[in-house]
């Protein structure tokens, strides 16, 4: 990787600009996608099948007989891996999830709450190609899981064959994901966005993607239809000082730089003897990888930068606000504690991102391309809303009325007002036709 060595602070932006996207190309090809699945349904989903995956379809719907058959095909081991991830990051995510939330009395007589309720329709997309990402399957399914969906529709490619990848059929199924259709790309988006013969609309979308599925998914969300966050190609960057093992962190690099070309990777250090022994660990390692290429070209993207301290590396990683942060230092705690920005933390020499990505507990789904510095990673939290509720006594209204009609006189909303006011009138003019304060309550839940 090229090396930059002290460069002022004035270079920083620059030095810190991830890779540019190609959107006016993108942009065409996905609005054409969409209408012709707005305008055809399921017959452009077909066709776009014949045409991306070399796949003849004419049902989208993946049976119980092709899931049975996917699992009979999974090696005993990978299953168990599975499992492990699986118990792991229920475990997790069930653990970080508030449902109900404590009622407060901001006042005698007037009770707010808060109250986690399941949106009712999600997607999940699972990207296929030359890596079907089953993983991801666990990390969007398993927190749907928990939220209680009451509809989780699984999109994804599949082969030449028409074969969703056996794997990512197993994973769904032990999720508890059943509604699982042959659609991949910005297409199977449209498909859940609008709704077509097979595939129903959704109310959010999660799930990651390339440029076109990215694309489709901010135009979906231009449709009212949330998604999980804006996405960007995957990243990593890695602060290490002159202990830190140059085998790991090269190991570390291309871990993540063989996710794609357009993938980036930073080291920040404050020892410029470390990633020199970093960059040749990095040319071994590479010889050995089965996707060199794409790792190569991901490395072309990529730099290592090296600052005076450890404070100035904490700075500009927080400048650049990485997907993913590992931390290699002797101290990896307390730096841990200053960062102010990423998207999931890594901490210390043996805390691998490839853990993050498929067991540790945590979600592999988090905001890229500077986003983490106002996204967060997905969640159970991600696939309910969050509904408050307020209840208002007799005592209550007469306690807190006042206010609100000093408020709305004030803003000129007379029928703000007014809705109080008469409430407050009648009180005053029929105290004993007021119901007790008991029955009032159990009438209001």
């Amino acid at each position: 990787m090229k090396i930059i060595s002290n460069p002022d602070h004035s270079q920083q932006q620059q030095l810190l600009e991830r890779p540019q996207q190609e959107r006016a190309q993108v942009e065409t090809a996905v609005k054409d996608i969409i209408q012709l699945v707005r305008d055809n349904g399921d017959l452009a989903l077909f066709a776009f099948a014949e045409k991306f995956d070399k796949a003849t379809l004419s049902v989208l719907r993946v049976t119980e007989k092709e899931i049975e058959k996917a699992s009979e095909q999974i090696a005993p081991e990978l299953k168990a891996a599975i499992q492990t991830a699986y118990q792991n990051i229920y475990k997790f995510h069930e653990a970080n999830y508030t449902k109900e939330y404590p009622v407060v009395e901001t006042m005698p007589g007037m009770t707010c709450w808060r109250k986690s309720l399941p949106i009712q329709k999600v997607g999940l997309y699972i990207p296929g190609g030359s890596a079907p990402l089953f993983s991801t399957v666990l990390m969007l399914a398993i927190p749907a899981k928990i939220a209680g969906n009451k509809k989780v529709v699984l999109c994804s490619p599949t082969d030449a064959h028409g074969a969703i990848h056996p794997a990512v059929l197993y994973t769904a199924n032990l999720c508890g994901v059943t509604e699982i259709y042959k659609a991949g790309g910005a297409q199977a988006i449209a498909a859940m966005t609008y709704g077509t013969e097979s595939i129903p609309a959704v109310d959010k979308i999660f799930g990651p993607g390339n440029a076109f599925v990215t694309r489709a998914k901010e135009l979906a969300q231009q449709q009212g239809v949330a998604i999980d966050m804006p996405a960007g190609p995957s990243e990593v960057l890695i602060i290490a000082d002159k202990d830190a093992n140059p085998e790991f962190v090269a190991s570390d690099l291309l871990a993540q730089a063989e996710h794609g070309p357009d993938s980036q990777v930073i080291l920040l250090t404050d020892s410029l003897s470390l990633s020199e022994a970093v960059n040749t660990a990095l040319e071994i390692q590479l010889s050995t990888l089965s996707r060199k290429q794409t790792a190569e070209k991901a490395i072309e993207n990529s730099k290592t930068i090296v600052l005076e301290n450890m404070e100035e590396c904490i700075h500009w990683s927080d400048a650049y606000a990485p997907e993913h942060l590992i931390i290699n230092t002797v101290n990896a705690d307390e730096v841990a504690e200053q960062i102010q920005v990423a998207g999931s933390i890594f901490i210390g020499s043996y805390t691998c991102e490839s853990l993050g990505d498929y067991a540790s507990g945590t979600n592999h789904t988090l905001p890229t391309y500077g986003y983490a510095r106002n996204y967060s990673g997905v969640s159970v939290d991600s696939f309910v809303n969050k509904v408050t509720y307020q209840k208002a006594t007799a005592q209550g209204i007469k306690n807190l009325g006042p206010a609100v009609e000093q408020m709305a006189a004030a803003e000129g909303l007379d029928a703000h007002k007014n809705a109080v006011s008469i409430r407050l009138k009648s009180i005053e003019a029929n105290p004993k036709s007021l119901p007790e304060e008991g029955a009032f309550n159990q009438r209001a839940q």
